[in-house]
């Protein structure tokens, strides 16, 4: 049996033509900033370009890049959670929205718990959770993707729900 071949320029442009558009939007729905979105993705590509000797072309590449940009886009939060252009891009929201300074305040403080809670949860079950909400991922395709089984989402999501259900009954008696 001959080893799957490494990842050629052929394959890469392929990858990189087929996902990128696609790893941008699952980005942007975490950090909401459309520059450091684009700079996420490109240090992903550019990391499986420089890997590409060691991972192979059938190696459920899909998943990887998604994971990888996931995990990259958290690690952006975490960095920059105070950052200015997410404050004004919020700030133009609210305003637009017609929110009181109360009411801005309130959303912007559930928000950064909301955000808090997700970074909170372990990895695996963060991601299915991101996958699920905000790529609108179905459990079948999220098992798919990252390579485990349908049971398996349904079991993270589950502990994601109920990790969520606890923590959000405590943010909205605050308020």
């Amino acid at each position: 049996m001959k080893p799957a071949p490494a990842i050629t320029k052929a394959i890469f442009e392929k990858l990189f033509n087929l996902h990128y558009e696609a790893l941008c939007r699952c980005a942007f729905r975490i950090v909401q900033d459309k520059p450091a979105t684009e700079d996420i993705v490109q240090d992903v590509f550019l990391s499986l370009w420089n890997k590409r000797d060691t991972l192979q072309a059938d190696a459920g590449l899909r998943s990887y890049l998604y994971k990888a940009s996931i995990n990259s886009s958290l690690n952006y939060l975490r960095k920059q959670k105070n950052s200015a252009s997410r404050n004004a891009a919020f700030q133009e929201e609210v305003t637009a929205a017609g929110l009181s300074a109360d009411q801005h305040l309130h959303h912007k403080e559930t928000a950064n718990r909301i955000q808090e809670l997700i970074n909170a949860l372990p990895p695996a079950c963060r991601t299915v959770f991101v996958l699920s909400r905000y790529e609108n991922m179905s459990y079948r395709e999220i098992a798919a993707s990252l390579g485990i089984s349908v049971n398996t989402v349904e079991n993270h999501m589950s502990k994601a729900l109920k990790f969520f259900r606890k923590y959000l009954i405590s943010i909205f008696l605050i308020f």
